[in-house]
């Protein structure tokens, strides 16, 4: 009966929040909140499952990341700037709050108050992945930032962790440099086993058997190894189609990730007023986001777009604060309230991402936009393409080729591996970030490009880049595709002329085809 009290509530709770117009996953976390109060607690199946989501979701992330942009100091240094400037202000803020005589924090040392801070510091990565898939925006530039950011901050959690646990990792960690040796091998098996179940058994050998279980059997933290074995094999041509089938999985699991953070929370009147205290301080951690992007020269929309991502707390910081219980550096009631202010951020968090084109637009008239971009979002040049396709991936790379036979045609891809490949076979695909207005304004002679084939997997992203193209008063003909019959009448009224659906009009080509070779063999 338990069971399905608890499965009833979740479920309810995560419906009742995606019709409101709000990610599930705050319905979750409000389910996890009501079911603590009716007694129940998170237990270690829950703890399971939510620590399994989130090995699948680093590991997916792995498979998604471009190593390159990593090195690149737009990413590591202002991840590392940021995480310092935010330990600091939090200390600050801490230390004042204590001297005004908050009880929670009496008697606490410097290394204590140190330590809530740079628990503080993080911004969430479950969280963040999950609001970029909502919005379409894990390919797009600020989608890109933000994950960057999330990565070097889960590296400089395992550091900090491995160095305050005293736990040094075993001498056989060095073998792990010998993974990049056998990739050719881990690539070659991926080509052997097919597109079925085998494809996703192999993604869940990769992600636990060689990533967090050898990762951990060595002394490091198995997320890490995770994350490592989906960078590893991110160039492979199926990285993509491996995520896509554990996508569901993840989600599921990701469920219990959300559910147990309520579930685990035992709430007390100081440790509400210190996670309420905690919330108003989060803004400054947002600003100083917004401060070193723009530093690094990122357009003003990608810089906000990219901060309001990172406007929570994170999973690292009770993981953080968890180590600090379990070393006897912090009382309970301080996990407590860290667990508390990462829940009521994500709450805050959620209707920001929702709207953060409605938030850009407000203030956008009150930035400064600079003359001199980062590289990643320097004006783009295409040529004067007669149709300009936007998504190169399976379907966008077969339009190209049905198209380019009779007229000029132009792609826009946001994966740079992708860009490189497609250039190898002679194509012409440039770099851009389709739902970006400052994409479009920035695209040369766009109103001389007749028509604009939207081809990207995301329903959300398509519809983006339609209303931002009929926003800056493109004239020409836009069509796009949907999974779903319920997708085509929204993006119609956002201004796509024609709209099709990816499974029909296959069915129809598919036929159209065997029309065409059976009656050439017939005659």
């Amino acid at each position: 009966m338990e069971n399905i009290i608890l499965i009833f509530t979740t479920f309810t709770a995560g419906l009742l929040s995606f019709k409101s117009k709000f990610p599930p996953l705050v319905g979750f976390l409000i389910a996890g909140f009501i079911l603590h109060a009716l007694g129940f607690e998170s237990n270690e199946y829950i703890q399971w499952m939510a620590d399994t989501g989130v090995t699948i979701l680093l590991f997916s992330i792995g498979l998604k990341l471009d190593i390159k942009m990593l090195v690149g100091k737009q990413i590591w240094l202002s991840a590392l700037l940021h995480n310092l400037g935010s330990t600091l202000y939090f200390f600050l803020a801490l230390y004042a709050l204590q001297f005004f005589g908050l009880p929670i924090l009496s008697g606490m040392q410097y290394h204590q108050l140190a330590l809530i801070a740079f628990a503080l510091s993080f911004s969430s990565t479950v969280f963040a992945i999950k609001a970029l898939q909502e919005k379409g925006g894990m390919n797009a530039i600020y989608g890109m930032l933000a994950i960057g950011v999330l990565v070097m901050q889960d590296i400089f959690a395992v550091i900090f962790m491995t160095i305050s646990s005293g736990k040094m990792p075993e001498i056989w960690a060095l073998s792990l440099f010998v993974l990049p040796l056998i990739r050719p091998l881990l690539y070659k098996i991926m080509d052997m086993v097919g597109h079925g179940e085998l494809l996703v058994l192999y993604g869940i050998f990769l992600t636990f058997v060689l990533g967090a279980g050898l990762f951990q059997y060595v002394g490091l933290k198995p997320d890490l190894g995770a994350l490592i074995l989906g960078i590893l094999m991110a160039e492979h041509q199926k990285a993509s189609e491996l995520s896509k089938s554990l996508f569901n999985l993840k989600e599921l699991l990701l469920v219990c990730f959300f559910l147990q953070i309520g579930l685990s929370t035992a709430l007390s009147l100081s440790a509400i007023i210190l996670a309420f205290l905690f919330i108003l301080l989060q803004p400054i951690k947002t600003v100083l986001y917004y401060t070193l992007f723009d530093l690094f020269k990122f357009r003003k929309r990608t810089s906000i777009y990219a901060a309001i991502t990172l406007t929570n707390y994170s999973e690292f910081g009770l993981i953080v604060g968890g180590l600090g219980l379990k070393l006897g550096w912090l009382p309970a009631e301080i996990l407590v309230a860290i667990a508390l202010a990462v829940s009521i951020s994500f709450l805050f968090a959620a209707p920001l991402n929702q709207y953060n084109d409605t938030i850009y637009l407000t203030i956008k008239n009150f930035l400064k936009e600079g003359e001199l971009f980062n590289q990643m979002e320097r004006p783009i040049s295409i040529g004067n393409p007669e149709t300009l396709i936007v998504g190169m991936g399976r379907i966008g790379t077969g339009i190209y080729e049905e198209m380019s036979q009779n007229q000029t045609v132009a792609g826009i891809e946001i994966n740079e591996n992708s860009i490189e490949r497609h250039k190898r076979k002679g194509r012409k695909v440039h770099l851009g970030d389709a739902v970006s207005q400052d994409f479009w304004q920035r695209l040369e002679n766009l109103n001389q490009i007749g028509t604009v084939l939207l081809a990207m997997p995301h329903h959300d992203a398509n519809t983006q880049a339609t209303i931002q193209l009929r926003k800056i008063g493109y004239t020409g003909k836009i069509a796009a595709i949907v999974e779903y019959e319920d997708q085509i009448e929204s993006l119609q009224k956002e201004g796509a002329n024609a709209v099709f659906n990816v499974y029909r009009e296959a069915g129809k080509g598919f036929a159209h085809h065997v029309k065409e070779q059976f009656g050439a063999l017939k005659s």
